[in-house]
């Protein structure tokens, strides 16, 4: 009888992963503010003599706010200068959430959730930190263990860099976490730090990739699933 010898394991087969965190975008994604920002960026095109368009709106989602004052800056043939569109933009957007900030439906009970799990979160935005701030208030900030804003890393989405200051200060290993993204400017970011992703698509289509999930709402999200999500990695 012959005896064939199997393989010797890789790492991946020894034991499924531990999840070690959640990372969470912010705008769109736990919060109702995605229409608050396009509403800002719309009002100050309407200033501007401009009409937003599809075709500016990758410039819009998930960007940070010097990204899209970059680009309504270009479209204006030098008649507005970038860094007072940017404070501009950050103004209206904060007088917008300040007075309408929505938890989308499923937030706060998955949040609540991980925390009595034990699982460490963290809040990693392109929004600024005025911003977040008041979003927090909002979200019980005690929910995160950390949280990154625009500004505090040399780059931010879709670069990778804020999500990786998170899992640095989490301690935490990359494919051991799930990001949970709403746009192609975040899910971008999460994958480039290597993240699982988990999207719950707002304005922009998200489509299913390897080491992405795609759901409709986050009310379809369960600590089992991130689980299952992280095991797989």
């Amino acid at each position: 009888m012959t005896h064939t010898t199997p393989p010797p394991p890789t790492r991946g087969d020894l034991v499924p992963a531990e999840l070690q965190a959640v990372l969470f975008d912010m705008d769109g994604t736990l919060v109702d503010t995605e229409r608050l920002w396009r509403q800002a960026v719309e009002e100050e095109c309407l200033d501007l003599g401009l009409t937003l368009t599809e075709a500016d709106l990758p410039h819009v989602i998930g960007r940070a706010t010097e990204d899209t004052a970059a680009h309504l800056a270009s479209r204006t043939a030098g008649r507005a200068e970038p860094l007072r569109l940017a404070g501009s933009l950050e103004r209206r957007f904060i007088h917008l959430v300040r007075g309408d900030v929505v938890p989308l439906p499923g937030a706060m009970d998955l949040l609540a959730a991980l925390d009595a799990a034990g699982v460490p979160t963290a809040l990693v935005s392109a929004s600024p930190r005025p911003v977040v701030d008041t979003v927090l208030a909002a979200l019980e900030r005690h929910r995160f263990t950390t949280t990154v804003a625009a500004g505090e890393t040399p780059r931010t989405k879709p670069f990778p860099d804020p999500y990786r200051a998170a899992l640095t200060t989490l301690g935490a290993s990359p494919t051991a976490c799930v990001a949970v993204e709403d746009s192609p400017t975040g899910i971008a970011s999460a994958e480039a730090a290597r993240c699982t992703v988990l999207a719950v698509p707002s304005l922009a289509p998200v489509r299913p990739a390897p080491h992405r999930t795609v759901v409709h709402s986050l009310l379809d999200v369960d600590v089992a699933l991130i689980r299952r999500l992280a095991a797989r990695r």
